[in-house]
């Protein structure tokens, strides 16, 4: 396995041509290149150790040849402007390539390389470089980030396959810069050929070679498309129009009878053709659209290997292969132009984009009403469903109802679908609503956890719902359990959460033994009510378990000795009753304290 590190994008390409660009395996015989850049066809050994024996460049390692380099190829530019520089080094996918870019003008001062790749090639990609990567994968882990460079500067690049299986690279430049500087981003004054640097051009291209030199007498023009240099009859003028991949040479002789001899490459390279797209209408809740799918139209029966369909939001963009759009895409409602570009693998200056289509995007439409509605007992309806609707819309309940919202008076589920049409699409959303009746509350019971000080008040309901507690004026609460309560009247309130009333009731808070031992010892001799000294005019009622009264008493009193009569009534249960005078003149009973207490002997 080898290192990892990071990267960013561009655009280059493999070359499958039969000529070979000019390869060096040595730093100090390294190839200058200042505008196009060759289709390299493979690289084989690496020369002389151009790291004297080192064992690590930056990220690159010593691999199995003893060396850093394996099989390496050298190339130098210089920088003839300021601005954002990148370029891209393409190769077959079952290939594994590095990279290491050195700012030296120099090849014995070298130093560390400003941008290395060590990675291997597991993920099958066929792109890698600084800048960004041209198929628009941004995961990739093939590229560095974008050089920000100054006019003048040198670079040493060295481009290094891992084991013997290469089939060739090529390389393309990219950035900002070139958009600034078209012409002189790179500067060509270090190519010293009469005829230039190697030339990658496009089939559709008017190529045009100049030999022009001062003082000449003559000029003879040579092309080698694999069987060795041939003369081109009828060419012996100072520019040669070229039309086929070759090496051509031209012959100069001068007025002082110095022969000068020329070679330069060109390879070109199919321009593709951009077939129609068709428009696309999508609804907005699929939230992506894969442009991927267009390709094959794009491309029509134009083999994928060989060129790469990029999508891109304006015709500029298009044209300079920049920027391109990712996919999936997100949506945006509306129509949105996308823009086609077909580009060829082996060079990315090949391209076509001419073509376009349309994205309409109708918005589905979002419902933001409550799924959970709930009706009151008794109630006359609620309406449930779109209370603004939208005119644009279209409606239908599983009711059969055509309209934005209903009446409902039953409970149960209700299912609304609302559509939207345009451009020929209809997009709908549906939802389901349910209706809940909720009933008025009851209070069912009252459980007082009494005799002390601060007393505790449970307010207990049978009826199933969504209720708020609250007792005398404190506030509402969640829970139905009141702590700290002080003996005397209190009211107790449930409030129906979803507007279906509440019931408010007076219970009294008071003390009382849950069993008495009249047996003289002075301890629990008497039964009777802790606590009603405060209520007005209380009475206690003590009975037996046939309801007979076997004793009454009032707050003055000092209990029940458990005798009726005079005579000692048996250990068993008693039950009993308070009344008192409320707030309105009226005796009433007190709720939720008739209960029993036991004697014991």
């Amino acid at each position: 396995m080898k290192g990892k590190s990071l990267i960013f994008w561009f655009l280059t390409i493999l070359g499958t041509t039969s000529l070979m660009a000019q390869v060096a395996a040595d730093c100090s015989n390294a190839v200058p290149i200042c505008n196009n850049t060759p289709v390299n066809g493979g690289t084989q050994g690496y020369g002389i150790d151009d790291f004297n024996g080192a064992t690590t460049s930056g990220c690159l390692e010593q691999t199995i040849t003893g060396s850093i380099e394996s099989n390496s190829a050298w190339y130098r530019f210089r920088t003839g402007a300021s601005g954002q520089l990148g370029f891209n080094i393409g190769f077959d996918a079952s290939e594994d390539w590095d990279f290491a870019l050195y700012r030296a003008s120099d090849c014995n001062n070298l130093g560390d390389p400003i941008r290395c790749n060590f990675f291997d090639n597991s993920d099958e990609e066929t792109f890698m470089g600084v800048g960004e990567d041209p198929t628009g994968n941004t995961s990739t882990v093939l590229y560095e980030d974008w050089l920000d460079v100054m006019p003048g500067e040198d670079y040493y690049l060295m481009i290094n396959n891992f084991s013997n299986n290469n089939s060739g690279f090529s390389i393309q430049f990219s950035g900002a810069i070139f958009t600034t500087n078209p012409f002189d981003a790179l500067d060509c004054s270090i190519i010293n050929n009469l005829l230039g640097p190697p030339l990658a051009a496009c089939d559709n291209e008017n190529i045009i070679l100049d030999g022009t030199t001062s003082n000449a007498l003559s000029y003879t023009w040579y092309s080698d498309t694999g069987s060795g240099f041939q003369l081109i009859a009828g060419e012996t003028g100072p520019t040669l129009h070229v039309k086929v991949s070759a090496m051509y040479r031209v012959e100069v002789i001068t007025t002082t009878m110095t022969n000068i001899i020329s070679d330069v490459q060109v390879a070109f390279n199919a321009s593709p053709i951009t077939y129609a797209v068709s428009d696309e209408i999508v609804c907005s809740d699929s939230i992506e659209f894969d442009l991927t799918q267009k390709d094959s139209q794009a491309l029509g029966t134009q083999d994928p290997t060989a060129f790469m369909v990029t999508y891109h939001s304006s015709l500029n963009d298009a044209i300079l292969g920049i920027n391109s759009l990712v996919s999936p895409y997100p949506l945006n409602t509306g129509i949105e132009t996308i823009f086609v570009r077909n580009t060829s693998r082996e060079n990315p200056r090949c391209y076509d984009a001419s073509e376009q289509f349309q994205l309409s995007v109708v918005e589905t439409p979002v419902l933001n009403f409550s799924a959970e509605i709930f009706i009151c007992e008794d109630s006359a309806g609620v309406i449930i469903g779109e209370t603004t609707p939208n005119a644009q819309y279209t409606y239908s309940w599983d009711t059969g109802e055509s309209t934005p919202s209903i009446n409902v008076t039953q409970a149960g589920s209700y299912t609304l679908t609302v559509s939207n049409s345009q451009w020929g699409q209809s997009c709908s959303t549906s939802s389901l609503i349910t209706v809940v009746v909720s009933e008025t509350p009851e209070i069912t019971d009252v459980i007082i956890d009494d005799l002390q000080n601060n007393n505790t008040v449970e307010v207990i309901t049978d009826v199933i719902g969504s209720f708020e507690y609250q007792i005398d004026n404190e506030a509402f609460q969640p829970s139905n359990i009141f702590t700290n309560v002080p003996p005397g009247v209190h009211t107790v309130t449930i409030n129906d959460l979803n507007g279906c009333g509440s019931v408010t009731e007076s219970i009294i808070v008071v003390g009382y033994l849950s069993f008495f031992t009249p047996n003289g010892d002075g301890t629990n001799d008497y039964w009777h009510i802790l606590g009603i000294s405060n209520l007005e005019n209380p009475m206690v009622y003590v009975y037996d378990r046939y309801g007979k009264l076997l004793k009454q008493m009032d707050d003055s009193s000092l209990g029940w000795d458990g005798t009726f009569n005079g005579r000692e009534l048996p250990s068993t249960d008693y039950w009993f009753k308070l009344t008192y005078t409320d707030l309105q003149g009226q005796l009433v009973e007190a709720r939720y304290i008739n209960n029993h207490f036991a004697l014991k002997r």
